[in-house]
């Protein structure tokens, strides 16, 4: 079967929603196993992405980019994710695939078009949850 630079069936999209979920779990499990290692990267990771003189989203928007250009598919689910989580939009997601792409070239490419589905999922999975309220 064909696989991408991505390292999956590149003939049907990742569940990126499942993929967070596993990756939470995971997560989990290494808070287990090494609990002050991920205490420290827990702490490191609150505090960056913590509002300041860069809102979170934006901040949340960077690791995005970052995400693709390093070619962590892991990082895509989190990211795109924890964007919408702190009030990123479609548009801005969108535009930092663009500045993605154009730091991180043609394996960037790939790497951005996994992110715009990702992006599809969790805004189509956020559509079916009920609302609370």
């Amino acid at each position: 079967m064909a696989g991408d630079a991505a390292g999956h069936d590149s003939t049907s999209p990742r569940d990126h929603v499942a993929r967070h979920a596993e990756l939470m779990a995971g997560l989990r499990r290494l808070y287990r196993v090494v609990p002050g290692p991920m205490t420290g990267f827990n702490t490191l990771h609150t505090r960056s992405v913590a509002d300041g003189a860069l809102p979170r989203h934006m901040k949340e928007l960077m690791a995005l980019a970052i995400g693709i250009t390093s070619h962590c598919d892991g990082c895509i689910a989190f990211h795109v994710h924890d964007a919408l989580a702190a009030g990123a939009t479609r548009a801005q997601i969108e535009e930092t695939l663009g500045v993605a792409i154009m730091m991180g070239g043609g394996p960037a490419v790939v790497y951005a078009a996994d992110a715009l589905v990702a992006l599809d999922q969790f805004e189509a999975e956020a559509a079916d949850r009920p609302s609370s309220g």
